[in-house]
């Protein structure tokens, strides 16, 4: 397994189910200084040549979406600001609402070669290992 660090706010209770992951995961760090105003759930997972990141973002357009891939770190934030209209508002409970999530990556992962697709409310990201690093079926002679 790949040491991808994943920063989770943390759960408030004397009894953390999550504790074991922060541990093997170095934890995470989402202050209140981020400007974040919630987090969302994301799967990791890995195969010989890939790294995948599934993260739930309903209520999003790709618009909204910023995905960053610098000095190891993976950020991916979604932001949706208050829709200006010039009509009589009766019910506005979809306001402003900003989310992120930072992602430690091993630097196995090539950088320049990223994809990210959003579907169905899901942002899928592929991150392709660097090919020196993918594992190689080496011949007996």
């Amino acid at each position: 397994m790949l040491p991808v660090q994943v920063r989770n706010r943390p759960v408030r209770s004397s009894w953390d189910p999550f504790r074991e992951i922060d541990r093997l995961f170095n934890g995470w760090d989402q202050t209140p200084e981020d400007g974040v105003l919630g987090a969302y759930p994301v799967d990791v997972r890995e195969d010989e040549a890939h790294i995948y990141v599934d993260a739930e973002l309903p209520g999003f357009t790709k618009d909204q979406i910023e995905i960053t891939l610098e000095s190891g770190v993976l950020t991916i934030q979604a932001e949706r600001k208050p829709q200006e209209t010039n009509q009589q508002k009766h019910l506005t409970e979809r306001r402003y609402t900003k989310v992120a999530r930072r992602f430690n990556i091993p630097n196995l992962v090539d950088e320049t070669n990223v994809e990210a697709k959003l579907a169905d409310g899901v942002l899928h990201i592929t991150l392709n290992k660097r090919e020196e690093v993918k594992p190689r079926k080496i011949s007996v002679k």
